[in-house]
């Protein structure tokens, strides 16, 4: 019988066209553990267009174009509420309570700025799976934050307390223990459940004393 109180964690993704890179860390903020590291979708592989819903209405009528997205849009909103679901139920079965969670994108341009029509769908595209990726860990009352690809060390590493070089060694040996791939993407998501486990910590030190102790913020 399992008596023992689940061990904080910090969720993170690297968000793509249809997919996340999702990591699960745990530790002491200072000195992260990983956890799990693994792809997971936020389209369904039997309907292809759901990577790519935008592209998908382009050469369609103003009325059926927005028909199709609407369709493409919920199948992205439910891919990613399953895939959430499971890294928590996987979190939960491991003993481990996910406190925070941080996505990395490559962009935070709003698609409205955009003209060429092309790039504007990459831009609604980006958006979608990010949103979509946000509301269903809120359904869980799981806060999150976001982070830019290119500017990702550089923001989090004060968060971390650490040198963006140090942060980057950290991540990168990180990777020793998992016996996958370790680029780009893994150490992207790594970072953000990173930046999600300090701020969990650092919202149980901040949260005020009495009434029960310690609230968990939201």
């Amino acid at each position: 019988m399992k008596t023992s109180k689940p061990i904080p964690a910090g969720l993170g993704f690297r968000v793509k066209s249809g997919w996340a890179m999702a990591v699960l860390l745990t530790g002491p903020a200072t000195a992260p553990k990983l956890i799990q590291c693994r792809a997971v979708l936020l389209s369904d592989p039997k309907i292809p267009q759901s990577k790519q819903p935008h592209h998908a209405a382009l050469e369609l009528s103003e009325g059926e174009a927005k028909a199709v997205t609407k369709k493409l849009r919920k199948v992205v909103a439910d891919a990613a509420r399953k895939s959430v679901r499971e890294l928590l139920e996987l979190a939960i079965g491991l003993e481990y309570d996910v406190r925070g969670a941080g996505l990395v994108v490559g962009s935070l341009v709003d698609p409205a700025t955009l003209h060429n029509e092309h790039i504007r769908a990459h831009g609604l595209e980006g958006q979608l799976f990010r949103t979509a990726l946000e509301d269903a860990l809120r359904k869980h009352d799981i806060s999150c934050n976001v982070l830019l690809e290119k500017t990702a060390y550089t923001t989090a590493s004060p968060a971390l307390r650490k040198s963006t070089e140090e942060t980057k060694k950290w991540i990168a040996d990180m990777g020793e223990s998992h016996e996958g791939s370790w680029r780009a993407e893994e150490k992207l998501a790594a970072l953000a459940a990173w930046m999600a486990l300090c701020a969990s910590y650092k919202k149980r030190v901040e949260a005020p004393m009495g009434r029960g102790g310690p609230q968990r913020g939201k």
